[in-house]
């Protein structure tokens, strides 16, 4: 008897059963991160419960959705807050979760149908609706801001107006978000994994996209990596425990990701006022503590401590490893020039993704009977944000000479395809 063919194997089974477990395990792993986290920064002493709602309030804005801050004094005075933030460390934990998830049953398989795949994705994205609803009412809360002692503070109790501040959600626009950052986990999961069958017109974009997206999956969790061991080296050497921890739990790749675009040449601007502040590495706050808007970029840090100029390096070995990588994954029958260009683009793209998750910005003011004005002692602001298509720019061009070398430094080495020359 003949051995089967690839078209009599047994289809794997995805239905209802194993979507509940891809979705209650990538939400057990991002409410994890996040209370982890969360316990770290000292937000287990929130006073009236409110530990769990900000739980689920991080979890809403690792997905995407959309968190309201609000103030309320009374009518003797006015308040004015916001917040825009991911925490990446959840979004990615999550994200790594649900596509792992997403792609078990279809393990072993070459080819699936573009229905087949909508019906799976479709599973996933029934069951998340309702977490994303859920998660959306619950993260709610208001909290009692401490003036401390003055006339300001004896003013709020004569005319018994506590100021308050707190956070809600848009409901609708989270459950947009959400299922938009749902989808785009699940198409990039299918475009980036190297094992994840696609339908038969679609085929072609193992050989020319995905050795160029996997590499650049590759390239950005190197970055977390690096950056998890410098934080537990400066955990172990210079104390803070539970703050490091707290940022690896909720935003190392907030930190390390603009780095990696620092090191290709990128400017970062940004201002840190008032009570806010970056807990690591302590050179940002340094730098963006001042009255005007700062620049950060690789004359400024190196100013401040000329160590910083290993980024540059850290980043040429990076980008060299993921492009040999690349180019040994795609058909020997292109040249190097073409490597060039598949990484340019994926690093542009790559680029322009860490730009637009990784900007910061937060403020708070109160201003009471015309006494602690909104841009005096009791405001604060937190902002950083990229100069964008200067950004992106330089990565291209790093993508051109890194793809160019990577596709040279891999022709000698075996690999499926015709060889053709240069």
């Amino acid at each position: 008897m003949s051995p089967p063919t690839v078209s009599e194997r047994p289809v794997a089974r995805h239905g209802w059963a194993q979507a509940v477990a891809a979705v209650l395990t990538a939400l057990a792993v991002m409410v994890l991160m996040a209370a982890l986290g969360l316990w770290a920064a000292g937000a287990a002493d929130l006073p009236d419960g409110a530990f769990p709602r900000v739980v689920a309030a991080t979890v809403v804005a690792a997905v995407g959705g959309s968190l309201e801050v609000s103030g309320d004094v009374g009518v003797f005075a006015k308040t004015q807050a916001g917040l825009t933030v991911i925490p990446l460390s959840v979004t990615l934990a999550g994200a790594l979760v649900i596509g792992t998830a997403f792609l078990r049953p279809l393990r072993h398989r070459a080819v699936a149908s573009a229905r087949e795949l909508a019906g799976w994705a479709a599973r996933i994205a029934v069951l998340w609706l309702p977490v994303l609803i859920g998660l959306a009412f619950a993260a709610r809360q208001t909290f009692a801001v401490d003036l401390g002692s003055g006339a300001l503070s004896d003013l709020t109790d004569l005319f018994g107006a506590t100021p308050k501040i707190g956070f809600t959600t848009n409901v609708p626009l989270t459950v947009l978000f959400g299922l938009l950052w749902l989808s785009g986990v699940l198409l990039l999961t299918l475009l980036v994994a190297r094992g994840a069958p696609l339908p038969g017109r679609l085929l072609r974009l193992q050989e020319t996209v995905r050795p160029a997206a996997h590499a650049m999956v590759i390239l950005l969790l190197a970055c977390v990596a690096v950056g998890l061991v410098s934080a537990l080296i400066t955990a172990a050497t210079r104390g803070h425990v539970p703050t490091t921890f707290a940022v690896v739990l909720l935003g190392l790749p907030n930190l390390v990701w603009p780095a990696f675009t620092i090191g290709l040449g990128a400017t970062w601007n940004g201002r840190v006022g008032g009570p806010f502040g970056l807990p690591m590495p302590h050179v940002l706050d340094v730098i963006l503590r001042t009255p005007d808007i700062s620049v950060l970029n690789l004359r400024s840090l190196t100013g401040y401590d000329g160590r910083w100029w290993w980024l540059v390096v850290v980043d040429a070995v990076l980008l060299l490893t993921v492009a040999f990588w690349m180019a040994v994954r795609s058909p020997a029958r292109l040249r190097p020039w073409q490597h060039a260009v598949h990484l340019a683009v994926a690093l542009g793209l790559t680029v322009l993704m860490i730009c637009l998750v990784g900007r910061i910005s937060a403020h708070y003011g109160l201003s009471l009977l015309g006494i602690g004005d909104l841009g005096g002692g009791l405001s604060g602001e937190l902002f950083l944000r990229p100069q964008l298509w200067q950004a992106v720019g330089l990565g291209v061009l790093w993508g051109l000479v890194a793809g160019f070398l990577g596709g040279l430094l891999a022709r000698p080495v075996h690999r499926r395809g015709e060889v053709n020359g240069v």
